[in-house]
Parts: C-alpha cells; structure tokens; sequence
C-alpha cells in the first residue's frame, strides 16, 4: 500500500505534537513503523489519506459500536449543532440521557456526566473516598483506568505498549495508598484487606479487562471482590468504559450478574464524541457536589453535542437487544476459527474473547493477567499487525489492547481478516 501521505504527515505532525500524536498508542512504536493518517469511514471501513481502505478492528477503541457514520446518530448530530455546540449550563437533553441509562444498567440510580473515562474513574475514586472517609484503593495490574497520577501504577494499555515501569511527574507520596495486585489473583485481596483492616476505600477494577488485550475474569474473581467489599465497607467500582453497553444493554454488570457499587462509562454513550459517566447508587452519587461535599466540575460536562450523539446511540442499542445477540455470534466465530487456524498452522495462539471483545496472543498457554500477556510473542504481533495493516485489514497497533468488532462487521470482512490471518500463519 501507498502510505506517502500518511508519511509525509506524520514528519509534520512530529515538528508540532510531542511525538507526532496526541495519544501515545497512536505513534505505532510497539509495532512499528509509521501510524496511519485517516480521512473518513462508513459502516465497517476506514479511509486514509492516501485513498486505501481498512477493515476496521478497532473502530476507535471501541464506540463505534454501530459501526462509522451511522445516519440516524450523524443526522442528530448535524440538527442539534444548529442549537449551539456548548453552553454550560444545564439542558434536558442531559436530563433524558441520564434517565436512559439508569433504564438500562442495573444497580445504577443517578448518574453525573463527565468529558472523558479518565474523569469518570478519577471522580470514582475521590467519591468512595469522600463516602467511606477511607484513602487506600486496590487496582489491578494491565487495568488501565485513565491517566491520573494515582491509577498509572502498572497500568496497561499505552503504558504497558511503550514500556514504562515509572511515569515522571507522580510524586511517589500519590502512590502510597494505591495498591497494585495480579488481575484475577482474589486470594491476594483478601490477604490485602486483612493487612490492611478498615483503610481500603475502594477496589477499581476493569470487569473484562481491554488494556492488556482481551482478559476474561476468572470463575467467582468479581463474586469474591463483591463479597470482600460487602464485608470491608469498601466501594467496588467496576471500570466499564470499555464495557459498558458493548458487552450487554447493561454492561458486565448484567452479563455476569455481579453488581457493583460505582460505575464508569465511556466510549460508547458518546458515540464517537467526548464523554465520560460515573453512576451508581444514591445514597452514594449524592456526595457529590453540589448535594455533598466531594467536588467535581467540568464546563462540558454534558456536552449537548456529546449527549446526542450518545443517546441516539443508546437508544438504537435500546431498540433492537438484537444486536448483541449479533455481534456475539460473529465474534466467537471469528474467535473459535482463528483458534482452528492455530491449530491447523501449529500456531501457538490464544484466543479471548466475551461478546464483541476480542483478542489474539501468540502464546500457547491461557491469558489470565498482564504476566500473561506480556510473555506472549510480541515481536510476531508485530509481523501479524503490518501483514493485516498491508492487506487493509485495521488491528489496534498493540498487543495489549483489545479488538472491537461492531454491527457493521459481516461475513464478507470477517472472511477476509481470516483469509490473511491464514496467509501470514503458513508463511511462518
């Protein structure tokens, strides 16, 4: 493929923007090579600068869930710009996307609107906090819950793509009262809550972790965490900016039937916009200000151009429970015959994968946790990412990040993505 404009814009981009991007995943440095610029994309396609086009595996980390440019939320968008795009205060537009979700997600009674999933998890944890008067939290290695300084300690996603063991800038005294323990190791919480009695505010974690790839919880690990906090007076709050509305209308919450005290959202209640969400229940939400004490502010905070677009998302999602039964079965297949190639090929790879959320490591043993995923073969990622990249097929360009698929994903790409999987696994 042709990439000179892509190329030449990333050489310009790097002369304005700290390393050329304004997200560090983007820059392509665990894979290689020079990051795609794009143009546009419809349905399950994206469109570069220089005219390829992309099956789309990663459809914007994962909020594009009906696939790109969907009418019925473009057309929203473009009526309600005619209003304004911002206006700080208060709109009803908010009022009917918070009543939305509280009808769709279990255990959730009020919900404060914020611009992005790393304000949701930040005013996550200042909320149990404030709640519990407590200061310690227990995070989980490979979740990546936004970058704000007490949530970067062995966090995924982009930390763990570029190596970095310590991040510069975080005072080790903001570190002190978070504590970091192997994802789905629930006998290494216990043991922390009896060393640490009366002192853990909280327990953060990604339900399906996607910032280490795909990670499946395993048997009764959010049951134990449920049931360690009940016991502790310790909010658990369950990361589902990833998750949330992707995996079911009610996030993991309803999947697995495991509730939660605190919830974050991102991704795709702002349909492709800027937005983030903290919900849970009453008694807990309303320490918020200006009811209670815990201070949170932001001047787009619900956004009207963000709430439309989410709430014409969700209420699509609302409308037709079909799609998830959908994007369920084109993925396990797309899971269950990647495995088969695998197999056929003598590839070591392992495949998670919960409904739409799906990964592929070059390893032959389970992926369990970040140790896991980081002992796979990540140099043949590499040779994997640039051989779909060159036949336009689009994966995030990371080992440690899950793929999305969306509804606009059909047999015809879902052929193809294994077509030149099989081709890359004989030429091995």
């Amino acid at each position: 493929m042709n990439h000179s404009r892509s190329n030449k814009l990333f050489e310009q981009a790097q002369r304005f923007i700290p390393g050329g991007v304004n997200s560090p995943v983007r820059a392509f440095k665990q894979v290689g090579g020079t990051p795609v610029f794009f143009k546009s994309a419809k349905g399950a396609y994206l469109f570069d600068e220089d005219g390829n086009s992309y099956i789309d595996l990663m459809n914007s980390w994962g909020p594009m869930i009906l696939g790109h440019a969907n009418p019925e939320v473009t057309n929203a968008i473009s009526e309600n710009l005619q209003h304004s795009t911002s206006f700080g205060a208060p709109t009803a537009l908010e009022v009917e996307m918070a009543e939305l979700i509280v009808s769709m997600v279990p255990n959730v009674d009020m919900v404060r609107m914020v611009s992005s999933g790393t304000e949701a998890c930040m005013t996550a944890i200042r909320l149990a906090r404030g709640y519990t008067g407590k200061n310690k939290i227990i995070k989980f290695e490979g979740c990546y819950h936004g970058h704000s300084d007490a949530l970067l300690a062995k966090a995924g996603s982009g930390v763990a793509t570029l190596n970095i063991q310590q991040v510069p800038g975080i005072p080790s005294a903001v570190l002190v009262d978070t504590i970091t323990l192997p994802y789905n190791d629930a006998n290494a919480v216990a043991e922390v809550f009896e060393k640490h009695k009366n002192e853990i505010a909280a327990v953060i974690v990604e339900p399906v972790a996607g910032n280490m790839g795909c990670v499946i919880p395993a048997n009764n690990f959010l049951e134990t965490l449920r049931s360690l906090c009940d016991a502790n007076n310790t909010v658990l709050i369950f990361d589902e900016v990833m998750t949330g509305f992707r995996l079911a209308p009610g996030g993991v919450q309803e999947l697995f039937g495991v509730k939660a005290d605190l919830v974050t959202y991102g991704k795709v209640i702002g349909g492709g916009m800027p937005v983030g969400a903290i919900g849970g229940h009453t008694d807990i939400m309303n320490h918020l200000a200006p009811v209670g004490k815990v201070y949170q502010a932001g001047t787009l905070s619900g956004n009207p151009v963000a709430m439309i677009a989410g709430y014409t998302t969700l209420s699509i999602l609302k409308q037709h429970p079909e799609y998830y039964t959908q994007l369920n079965t084109v993925t396990s297949g797309l899971a269950e015959e990647l495995r088969k190639l695998g197999r056929k090929f003598n590839v070591p790879v392992t495949v998670n994968q919960v409904g739409s959320m799906i990964s592929l490591h070059f390893t032959d043993k389970p992926v369990c946790n970040f140790t896991d995923a980081a002992a796979a073969n990540n140099e043949l990622f590499k040779q994997y990412f640039h051989h779909m990249l060159d036949a336009g097929i689009y994966l995030p360009p990371s080992p440690f990040e899950s793929w999305f698929v969306s509804v606009a994903i059909t047999e015809k790409e879902v052929e193809k993505v294994l077509s030149e999987t099989e081709k890359f696994f004989a030429s091995l």
